[in-house]
């Protein structure tokens, strides 16, 4: 019997495997032939057990890899030993549950978790009482205070941190009303810590300031930032069993990217891309800026073999929809720069059908707007579509109207007006050069914006102007032969 049930098992996490999309009548039929409501019953306690034996595979879990989360395994540590000593303690085992909890209160007051410290030191605490063991009950209790109210200033920092958070994942509207007050929330974070000096506290003061930084658009300041946060940790300054060195390489790329430094970013990215674990949810976030800085740095190659690598991971397809939307536009951005051989595949020729169908607005593509449209511009330039030309340019005429009429839209406003040129020029890309050239020169002088309010810039403007005089020379657009 436990041989079945194990070969169904195995048949079950194989067509699983193969195809992950199969709906639940679909496996029944393949593993029990026919579709009754007793094989249905049957293929649910299969996935009861499945999943049971899947969850217990994660106490195997290898945590070490320096890839990963660094505190992961120094907190795991601590979990460990906690379970263990809350089995002991029940089973009155006081003098092995009293040296299991001396070490996980040395490892959790090593790593700064708070939470672990407290809950060591409290069943110290009760150990030593029980025992009547009155210093050492004492002194766990000291130990417990004290730890107690450091949490209290974690939990409060924390609370102040999430829901500032919350509403930086908001609209453009609570984002600026957020910058208005962030100088006051972190400085009342600065406070807390200055109390706590803890790691946590630290952690959430850094954080809320790069947060600050990046929404006024201070690029430079978080470089500096990141910079001085890795020097710290290398010289023992920052606890290394906790400070994220992964985030701080991705903030560091991010603002070397949004300062208009991409040779310098991506030569960062190349380097800290190993720090990176392909399995982490983390990888793809780095990868989209490592994307975009060969796209910058008009390394377009480069681009293209990362796209590849990123294609092939096998978490890829499981990302969140606008994740996925997003690749599909810095794909197509990457095929049109670096267009594959002429048998293009039908994934290809797909992207390029979902470019062109992309409304002229949507709020669920909120920064990536003007770079649809203009792509979509930029396939017809190439296509000489002389109707298909005027209709996309008339559509970013309307947008810039309705959605750029703030001052922190300034690079797309002025990008959006050379534009019009194409057609006052006659399609003439000298004379276009030669009327664009003071705009030009106020966009490339035009720093980008702060987060709160960036439209995302794929291709840097100035690049894309580039391209579309390139475009231009090999031909303009001719009108569409009549039938």
């Amino acid at each position: 019997m436990r041989n079945n049930q194990a070969n169904k098992e195995n048949q079950f996490v194989e067509s699983l495997n193969k195809s992950p999309e199969a709906t639940q009548l679909q496996v029944v039929k393949a593993l029990y032939g026919k579709t009754t409501q007793a094989n249905v019953r049957a293929l649910h306690k299969l996935q009861s057990r499945v999943r049971s034996k899947l969850l217990n595979q994660l106490y195997f879990l290898d945590h070490s890899d320096p890839r990963l989360l660094v505190s992961r395994r120094y907190e795991l540590e601590c979990l460990d030993l906690l379970h263990k000593v809350s089995i002991l303690y029940a089973e009155r085992e006081y003098k092995l549950s009293e040296r299991l909890l001396q070490r996980c209160l040395r490892l959790a007051e090593a790593g700064e978790f708070t939470q672990y410290v407290v809950m060591c030191a409290r069943m110290l605490r009760n150990l030593h009482a029980e025992r009547q063991q009155t210093t050492l009950y004492k002194k766990a209790a000291k130990v417990f205070q004290r730890a107690q109210q450091v949490l209290a200033w974690e939990d409060e920092a924390e609370q102040l941190h999430t829901e500032t958070q919350l509403a930086l994942s908001g609209t453009v509207a609570t984002r600026r009303a957020v910058l208005a007050v962030l100088p006051d929330r972190i400085a009342q974070l600065d406070a807390l810590h200055r109390r706590a000096r803890s790691f946590t506290t630290y952690n959430i003061v850094y954080r809320a300031r790069l947060a600050y930084e990046e929404l006024q658009g201070n690029y430079q300041e978080m470089i500096r930032v990141t910079a001085l946060a890795s020097r710290r940790l290398r010289a023992g300054k920052l606890n290394d069993r906790r400070f994220d060195i992964r985030f701080n390489h991705f903030v560091s790329v991010y603002a070397y990217l949004r300062s208009r430094q991409p040779v310098q970013g991506l030569r960062l990215a190349e380097e800290y891309n190993r720090d990176f674990h392909p399995s982490s949810h983390n990888w793809f976030y780095f990868q989209e800026h490592y994307v975009l800085l060969a796209l910058h740095a008009q390394q377009y190659e480069r681009a293209q073999q990362l796209m590849s690598i990123i294609a092939k991971n096998p978490a890829y397809s499981i990302q969140r929809d606008t994740a996925l939307q997003r690749w599909d536009l810095y794909r197509s951005y990457v095929d049109f720069v670096m267009p594959p051989a002429r048998n293009t595949t039908a994934r290809q020729r797909q992207l390029a059908q979902w470019v062109l169908m992309l409304p002229e607005y949507s709020r669920d593509k909120r920064g990536h707007n003007v770079a649809i449209l203009v792509l979509q511009l930029l396939h017809f330039l190439r296509e000489r579509n002389l109707e298909a030309v005027m209709q996309r340019l008339e559509r970013l005429r309307k947008y810039q109207q309705r959605h750029l009429y703030e001052a922190n839209t300034l690079r797309s406003r002025l990008f959006l007006r050379l534009l019009p040129i194409i057609v006052e020029k006659n399609f003439d890309a000298d004379r276009i050069a030669e009327r664009g050239k003071a705009l030009l020169q106020q966009l490339r002088d035009t720093q980008p914006p702060g987060e709160a309010f960036a439209e995302v810039e794929i291709i840097p403007y100035e690049h894309l102007w580039e391209l579309v005089l390139d475009l231009l020379r090999e031909g303009p657009p001719v009108p569409n032969e009549a039938p």
